[in-house]
């Protein structure tokens, strides 16, 4: 029975820059790589980077990557390349990689996805019922004049057209992340859109690739006793024409595939098992076997499919004022009790400048700061104490990264690690989910010669 190789080596904007040729170098015979670069914060930065540059927008390090894995595509290598690394701008995404690949010598076709950008349409419907806020309720005329992003989460319908048309790369901007392994199935194998056990069996896998090596090892809870972590493998999906999956990684690399770091990728960030929504089906996880089935080697069959929601599912984001954050380290007797206190008295010299911040938060690191109210406070000789504060007026922020360094000669003594000096002020960006209807997100596909 036909099989392709789907692999993934950037679980997020961030990720291990070599990993993708180091994975192209240890599995050779490759046929498809995917990488995922755009969390929900991502779409935030790459606004304010087009904003000071017209032509950004889009994830830089991708072009990275395309220069890394061009000797191999000179030396004959036929792996192609599913990525969201286009962002809010796939075609500058595009035309940075092409000038990349012409001065490398290599020549490939790349396709662009357009068509999740969906802000025009929220910012001119504020009032709509789907566009409240899916976790509060609150309308979005409240924020809309505050709206910087709103991407919707497309399927792997248009990932598929690409290939489909012979693009060798596919960049995309918000695709949701199981998506881009959907897409490669259904253009390998010509499956029917409403083919749903298929798709559903599909969407898990790339479920358990989309962060790389989470599902080798990485986060795992059992991570301590994980072998070579500092060499860890990024996960290789094998698939048939009948959706049945193996997740495997390259031999003699770190990390492990097995029945504990798949299962968990299984249950990362699911929601309802029973009812996980896609762009492309629903899917149920309830039904699925998973078994080891050799060293390093899981398969992963017979999950539940349905037909998708009507709607798609939105990430906007909206400016929320500001924030900054800043720490110092308090050593010798009484260092928890003196962190209390320097705290105290920070906020308090805000409040008595009429500048009491809307929200604050403050921590003394190794003194329970993780697991608040569940431990007893421990005696402490050293303690790290961070206070962050958060307000609409940029004025009561820059207030504060200036009282935090007054502490330094009239705070208590055994105050220190003040080397990073004061404070940045950084603009805050809220995230609102909310959905539109499918008919209403008009998808595009384009491909170019490359070269």
């Amino acid at each position: 029975m036909p099989t392709i190789t789907i692999g993934n080596a950037q679980g997020f904007w961030g990720d291990q820059p070599d990993a993708p040729a180091r994975l192209l170098e240890q599995y050779p015979a490759l046929d498809f790589l995917t990488l995922d670069y755009l969390a929900e914060v991502s779409m935030s930065i790459l606004a304010l980077q087009r904003e000071r540059e017209p032509h950004a927008g889009y994830a830089r390090d991708f072009v990275d990557v395309v220069r890394s894995l061009a000797p191999a595509w000179r030396a004959g290598s036929r792996l192609r390349v599913v990525c969201n690394a286009g962002g809010l701008n796939p075609e500058a995404c595009a035309q940075a990689c092409g000038r990349a690949l012409a001065e490398a010598g290599v020549r490939k076709r790349i396709g662009i996805v357009r068509g999740d950008d969906v802000l025009d349409l929220l910012r001119k419907n504020p009032g709509e019922a789907s566009f409240r806020n899916l976790e509060s309720g609150r309308p979005l005329r409240e924020v809309a004049d505050r709206l910087i992003t709103a991407n919707a989460y497309i399927g792997g319908r248009a990932v598929a057209r690409a290939l489909d048309q012979g693009a060798d790369i596919v960049i995309s901007g918000r695709v949701a992340d199981p998506s881009l392994t959907v897409g490669i199935c259904v253009h390998a194998f010509g499956w029917s859109w409403t083919d749903y056990a298929r798709l559903a069996n599909a969407t898990v896998g790339g479920h358990i690739i989309e962060c790389g090596a989470q599902a080798t090892g990485g986060i795992a809870t059992h991570w301590l006793e994980v072998p070579e972590p500092g060499n860890v493998g990024f996960p290789v999906l094998e698939v048939n024409e009948n959706a049945d999956l193996v997740v495997t990684k390259p031999r003699g690399t770190g990390g492990e595939v097995s029945l504990r770091t798949v299962k968990e990728q299984l249950l990362y960030e699911i929601g309802d098992p029973k009812n996980y929504l896609s762009p492309d089906c629903r899917v149920d996880f309830s039904t699925l076997r998973v078994a080891a089935v050799g060293p390093d080697r899981v398969s992963v069959t017979g999950a539940g499919g349905s037909a998708p929601p009507d709607t798609f599912k939105v990430s906007a984001t909206y400016r929320d004022g500001y924030s900054a954050s800043g720490s110092l380290t308090i050593f010798g007797r009484d260092a928890l009790a003196k962190a209390r206190r320097s705290g105290e008295i920070i906020l308090e010299r805000l409040r008595r400048a009429g500048l009491e911040c809307e929200r604050s938060e403050v921590e003394y690191l190794g003194a329970n700061a993780a697991a608040r109210g569940i431990l007893s406070s421990p005696v402490l000789l050293e303690t790290v104490l961070r206070i962050s504060v958060a307000d609409p007026r940029r004025e009561v922020v820059e207030r504060f990264t200036r009282e935090l360094a007054a502490l330094i000669t009239g705070g208590p003594q055994g105050l220190t690690g003040y080397a990073a000096g004061r404070p940045g002020v950084h603009p805050v960006f809220a995230f609102w989910p909310c959905l539109v209807s499918r008919e209403r997100v008009i998808v595009s596909t384009s491909v170019s010669g490359g070269g």
